[in-house]
Formats: structure tokens, C-alpha cells, sequence
């Protein structure tokens, strides 16, 4: 008597097991969410202990306005696209398939602003650099669920603009827009003085 199954109750296409990705649920956002809180926290105490030379401020001030130049722009040209589906010069895939590409620059480009600002000898006693910070903060955890409403919005198709997920798109690029206009506006005006 054989205990290993027969050849007919094998299946010969058997499914391939699913990894969990960050924009499956809530849980795996929230779980990102929580280690960018602690990431970015992690990073304001690092700035506070860490003492750089003039060359290597140099360097990172150029790394820091390059990640915005990348990160900040590849926002504005998923909001083009936006604005581009909402004018009907483009279909909703195409718009979402377009943001949906931008996500590695847009997180590439804010990972390279946090980054460096370590080493920019921020003033964390500074009302105005706080609320930077917690611009920044808000953006992470935006650009989080971003993803999330990028997937949910794709999954539907052209029944998205019927639904409130097109409310929540909306919402998240104007929190997008001004967090990131906040935070250039706030880091232009730390650096003149």
C-alpha cells in the first residue's frame, strides 16, 4: 500500500503560493506606516548626535535638492497624469498605470531627502523645522496609502470614478501637494539663515 499520491491527484498546474505585498491590506500599510514612523524618528535623532565636515555638508545639501528635483517631480507628473484622466485626455488606466510607475522615484527621491537632511544640521528646537518634519511625517504616511488607493483604483478599472475611492484619490494628492510644498517652502526658508 502506497502513501504517496497518485499521478491523478496531483494537480500538473498547482497554484504557486502568494506573498503578502505592501499594498494587499491595511494591516501590511499599517506595519509600513509604524517602521516609517520609527525610521523617520530614528533619523531626527541620528541629526541630533551627528556632526558632519563642510565638505561632506556640501554633499549632502546636493544629494538633498537632487532627491527633491526627483521626488517632488515625479509627484507633480503623476498629478499631471491626474489632471490628464480628469480632462478626459487620458484613460483611467492609463493614469494609474503612469502614478504607478512613479512610486520608485517618489520614494527614492524622499528616502534620499531623509537621508541626507540628517547630515544638514537641522534645528529640531525650530518651530518650523518641526512642522517640516511633520510634513514629511504626513507625506510618508500618505504616500503609504497612495499606493494602496493606486492598487484599489486599478483592481476596478473605469468603476473607480463612480466611487468614493476617486474622493480618496483626490484627497491624497492634495495632502501630497501640500506637505511637499510645505516642506520646500519651510527648507527654503531655513536655509537663508
Amino acid at each position: 500500500m502506497s502513501v504517496l499520491p497518485s499521478e491523478s491527484s496531483v494537480s500538473p498546474q498547482a497554484a504557486p503560493s502568494h506573498r503578502l505585498g505592501l499594498y494587499d491590506t491595511w494591516w501590511t500599510v499599517a506595519a509600513a506606516a509604524l517602521a516609517a514612523f520609527l525610521g523617520l524618528s530614528a533619523c531626527a535623532w541620528i541629526s541630533m548626535h551627528l556632526r558632519v565636515d563642510a565638505a561632506l555638508h556640501t554633499v549632502a545639501l546636493f544629494v538633498h535638492l537632487a532627491s527633491l528635483v526627483l521626488g517632488f517631480g515625479a509627484v507633480l507628473v503623476a498629478d499631471y497624469y491626474a489632471l490628464l484622466c480628469l480632462t478626459g485626455r487620458c484613460t483611467l488606466h492609463d493614469a494609474l498605470d503612469g502614478a504607478g510607475r512613479l512610486h520608485l522615484p517618489i520614494w527614492t527621491g524622499l528616502a534620499g531627502l531623509v537621508a541626507s537632511g540628517v547630515m544638514l544640521h537641522p534645528d529640531l528646537g525650530s518651530v518650523p523645522t518641526r512642522i517640516k518634519l511633520g510634513l514629511v511625517l504626513v507625506l510618508t504616511l500618505n504616500g503609504l496609502q497612495a499606493g494602496l488607493v493606486n492598487r484599489r483604483m486599478t483592481q476596478r478599472g473605469a468603476t473607480a470614478l463612480a466611487s468614493p475611492l476617486l474622493v480618496r484619490g483626490a484627497a491624497t494628492a492634495l495632502v501630497s501637494q501640500l506637505c511637499w510644498w510645505g516642506a520646500v517652502v519651510i527648507g527654503f526658508r531655513n536655509s537663508q539663515r
